[in-house]
């Protein structure tokens, strides 16, 4: 029951929020929410990097192939453009809140119901690789420079299972004093 109430808690503060959280709460939030305990933006996976690529030098492919190569060329700027707004539109912004941890998804403008994890739920916080007898965690994000891989293990929504998840942090130890779990 608290993880649900927890849940709710969350998507109320992360959405008085806007993508840029460094900006503050929204002008339109009538009461000031407690700030973000812990954020940072979360690159796109390399297998969406991978296919946005992929994607627009097909475009560029076939268009040379069909229409000719100076066709193509024309069409350099918007096909490079459009694969730049893809990429960017699928960067995620991961936030810990006083009441769980999720994804925030900058082309939605929303949480994904899907990835919260309610502070309650989590049980361990370890810099990477993690101990034996963990179930296998689930990667959020691709690897960026100066960042360190983290695991966090947690119940599932039943408060039963054990999962895992991975993600790569700014800092360690504040994203696991955010979570209330000193590092292992």
């Amino acid at each position: 029951m608290r993880a649900a109430r927890d849940r709710e808690r969350h998507i109320s503060q992360v959405t008085s929020y806007g993508f840029l959280a460094r900006r503050g709460p929204k002008r339109s939030v009538t009461v000031v929410p407690a700030p973000l305990r812990y954020w940072q933006y979360v690159a796109v996976s390399p297998g969406v990097a991978l296919a946005t690529v992929a994607a627009v030098v097909v475009w560029l492919v076939a268009l040379g192939l069909i229409s000719g190569w100076p066709a193509a060329q024309d069409e350099v700027p918007l096909a490079v453009g459009l694969g730049l707004a893809v990429l960017v539109l699928a960067t995620s912004r991961f936030t810990v809140s006083d009441a769980a941890v999720s994804n925030d998804i900058a082309g939605l403008r929303q949480t994904s119901s899907f990835g919260i994890v309610p502070l309650v739920l989590v049980e361990d916080v370890v810099v990477a690789p993690a101990p034996a007898g963990w179930p296998r965690a689930k990667r959020r994000g691709g690897w960026w420079p100066g960042r360190t891989r983290v695991v966090v293990r947690h119940l599932g929504t039943d408060g039963v299972q054990d999962r895992a998840f991975t993600i790569w942090v700014r800092d360690a130890e504040a994203f696991a004093d955010a979570l209330d779990r000193p590092l292992a």
